[in-house]
């Protein structure tokens, strides 16, 4: 009786390496592409727009007989030009941004201030796509503003 010349192990082993492949192909296609791909492409010059829109929050906004509290109530930006918006607290109490419905930008994502803007304090937000958004202040719900997001001279 003669021994095979050859073991069933390399067979098994190959086995293991082909199903091996095929998983990590599979995680690539339908995991790994589509979390790479998943933001849109923004142009630079909306992502880093050459100037900012500023709105302060002014000192005693916290009243509610005070009118004046996001100043300016409204305003407009534009891609490209000046959607990075950024909210100044000058008053002396802790203020919010919050969207009045759920805004999720495409590429920034949730819109709106994660927790309190404590008093000298400012929150960030760069728009990528156009939008109305009416907001307001969690804890001062009287407290309201809009922001129009428009398509700029410089995104087309």
């Amino acid at each position: 009786m003669s021994l095979p010349s050859s073991s069933h192990a390399y067979g098994i082993g190959l086995i293991a390496v082909i199903i091996g492949a095929a998983l990590g192909v599979s995680y690539y296609q339908l995991y790994y592409i589509p979390e790479l791909n998943a933001k849109p492409i923004i142009p630079d010059k909306v992502l880093h727009p050459g100037d900012t829109t500023t709105i302060i929050i002014v000192p005693g906004s916290e009243n509610p007989s005070q009118e004046q509290n996001f100043t300016p109530k409204t305003i407009t930006a534009q891609l490209g030009v000046n959607n990075l918006v950024i909210w100044k607290n000058t008053s002396e109490a802790a203020h919010t941004v919050t969207p009045d419905k759920p805004f999720k930008d495409g590429y920034n994502g949730d819109f709106g201030s994660p927790g309190v803007i404590k008093p000298g304090a400012a929150y960030q937000f760069v728009f990528t796509q156009e939008a109305v958004i009416p907001y307001h202040c969690e804890p001062h719900p009287w407290m309201k503003g809009t922001i129009t997001i428009v398509h700029g001279a410089l995104t087309s």
